[in-house]
């Protein structure tokens, strides 16, 4: 039997070499984003956000790094291990890791002390403004209580923070150069994926006593270090920007690496597929009009070479606003009152069929990408081999149907719309309540993505509760929409930084500073509404609950999957999508890295790709 596999596997490796004879590897690679997924940091120990940390996890060897099955492999540590365990962990880095420029100019060895470094950063609330501190500060010991303290520092002495108080009170300690060791709260035999992720990412003190904190926090590619992979030599806003290879990356000579990477910053995915077709890209996510045309047309140059991606780690959702303002900054009271309403926000849970929005991503197979819970597929699963999913949809009763939406219910739907519509006209409200929805003003994908979101409101619920109010921003959805506090809603997507459910349910607690989706998006803390708010408090009661348990990961996992099932039962959160998409490529997506969380799947490492696009039959063999 093994003799037959063996032989059908070199068939296939034949056949797929000779489908692409005078193909070689590609060495200068063309990536793109869309506009609207612009850099806003280059400060990499602060970034939450996929559009930096996909950049920047380039540019920096971490602990730890995964292959391309997701396994754990060695990075900046050649070795780890945990002599009690789970709750001690000792990594041994490597001793030939430097420090350069974006220039490659030699700057400094990388050291044991540099990693400390980074996560003082982190913890340092007057350095990073409780970004990334939520993982540190539930697993590692001592490291709350040194945030806590840097906050009763005023911003100058907490700037002029170094390591000795850190060292004193954050069980982190460096022996030598070359070993790093971090005791944890309790055994937590997940502690070794977090090494993946930027808020355990190596920082160079000498490079903080050159040019400041201020600075560093202000970063631009020219002001950062880099030790890993890569360097960015160009930059231009909007436009593009370069990855160069580090030609003095410790693992040059092991790993495989492009020349250069070019990432064009597009209008939209229109735009994106005219560059394809015209040799300026070497990937393209396609837009469902040109999916169909390519799919239905047999005699289409590309019909042989559309293949459906690898699902990403992000789950996505969508999120509610609960202190929205107005433009002239006094507050909306018909959308907080509505959005604090529990029976409005159940009426867009069951009334909101997004199969025709899916199909916006995947018009041959939208229902692959449907998705009701709000953690991701693969972040943490049981010792019986059960996804930690499986557990939340078991709570909500809820399980695929890849015919129609399964979570729609026309009959509840309208139950709690006319209560809804009973309780706002009771308060005042006028109604149907415009649900602010901002998009990129330059996106043509974005308009027609939006008209499909809107029409679906009108189809689910009528107009005579909530219409949608599609808006526009010119450039940064942070600065002219998010910190101004002008949207209704977003729709999000959320990765897992380790693996484990706090990842997703940590985000949204109250009254947490460390709850990014709290703090950055539904503003709950700033909710006035008491049902809403004891709701949240339950939610985050539940959730904490379940972090407590960590020498149990089946009961910390129903605990979780619990929480989870209370807040999306309260429509506190509307899970949405997962991204699926059809591609035409000259990577082979097998090949990457592959993991649910942290920032190490967007690395430009050991990729095989090919000059000429791959065939669905290529990919086949690839999946097989």
């Amino acid at each position: 039997m093994k003799k037959m596999l063996s032989l059908l596997m070199a068939i296939m490796m034949i056949l797929s070499c000779a489908s692409i004879a005078g193909a070689e590897e590609i060495k200068n690679f063309k990536d793109y984003q869309t506009q609207a997924n612009e850099m806003e940091t280059f400060c990499y120990q602060y970034s939450q956000a996929a559009v930096d940390l996909n950049v920047l996890s380039n540019c920096y060897e971490h602990l730890l790094t995964n292959n391309e099955a997701g396994a754990l492999i060695p990075a900046a540590a050649k070795a780890w291990n945990s002599p009690d365990g789970g709750q001690t962990w000792i990594f041994e880095l490597n001793e030939d890791i430097t420090w350069v420029d974006y220039n490659g100019e030699y700057m400094a060895d990388c050291v044991a002390e540099d990693f400390a470094t980074g996560l003082e950063w982190v913890l340092n609330y007057h350095k990073n403004q409780s970004a990334n501190t939520s993982m540190p500060i539930e697993m590692i010991k001592g490291a709350g209580e040194y945030y806590e303290y840097t906050k009763t520092l005023t911003e100058e002495e907490g700037k002029a923070l170094g390591l000795d108080k850190f060292y004193e009170m954050v069980a982190c300690k460096v022996d030598g150069d070359y070993t790093i060791t971090f005791e944890c709260v309790d055994k937590l035999a997940y502690f070794p994926s977090v090494a993946t992720y930027n808020c355990l990412a190596p920082l160079s003190a000498e490079l903080i006593a050159e040019i400041g904190v201020d600075a560093y926090f202000g970063a631009d590619y020219t002001t950062i270090w880099y030790n890993g992979p890569y360097t960015i030599t160009t930059y231009i806003y909007q436009n593009e920007k370069v990855l160069t290879k580090n030609e003095s990356y410790h693992a040059i000579d092991e790993v495989k690496l492009f020349d250069t990477v070019t990432v064009k910053m597009v209008e939209s995915a229109d735009v994106a597929y005219e560059m394809f077709t015209a040799g300026e890209l070497d990937y393209i996510e396609l837009p469902a009009s040109k999916l169909n045309t390519i799919y239905n047309d047999p005699s289409n140059e590309y019909n042989d070479n559309l293949v459906e991606a690898r699902p990403t780690k992000y789950s996505y959702q969508i999120h509610i606003v609960y202190d929205k303002k107005n433009e002239d900054g006094t507050p909306d009271v018909a959308w907080n009152t509505a959005a604090a309403n529990e029976n409005f926000r159940k009426a867009l849970y069951y009334g909101l069929d997004a199969t025709n929005y899916l199909a916006r991503t995947n018009d041959i197979n939208p229902l692959s990408c449907q998705n009701f819970c709000y953690t991701a597929n693969a972040v943490a699963v049981t010792s019986a081999g059960v996804d930690y999913t499986q557990l939340v949809r078991d709570n909500l009763g809820l399980q695929y149907d890849y015919e129609t939406f399964a979570r729609v219910d026309a009959a509840k739907a309208a139950e709690y719309k006319a209560k809804a519509i009973e309780e706002l006209t009771a308060a005042g409200i006028e109604l149907p309540i415009k649900m602010a929805y901002y998009i990129s003003g330059s996106s043509t994908t974005a308009k027609e993505t939006a008209d499909v979101f809107a029409n679906l409101i009108k189809t689910g619920l009528g107009e005579d509760l909530v219409v949608l109010d599609t808006k526009t921003y010119v450039s940064k959805l942070a600065t002219e929409v998010r910190d101004p506090q002008l949207a209704s809603i977003y729709i999000n997507g959320w990765g897992a930084d380790f693996a484990d459910p706090i990842n997703f349910l940590g985000q949204e607690t109250y009254g947490e500073d460390n709850a990014y989706y709290s703090q950055m998006y539904s503003k709950i803390n700033n909710a006035t509404d008491e049902k809403l708010i004891e709701t949240y408090k339950e939610f985050t009661r539940l959730t904490n609950e379940a972090k407590a348990i960590t020498d149990d990961l089946d009961a910390r996992y129903t605990a979780f999957a619990k929480a989870e099932a209370y807040m999306i039962e309260h429509a506190l959160v509307i899970p949405w999508n997962y991204s699926v998409v059809w591609e035409l490529t000259k990577v082979n997506n097998y090949s990457k890295i592959f993991t649910a969380y942290g920032v190490q799947a967007e690395r430009y490492v050991n990729w095989e790709t090919s000059t000429e696009p791959y065939t669905a039959e290529e990919y086949k063999a690839f999946v097989k």
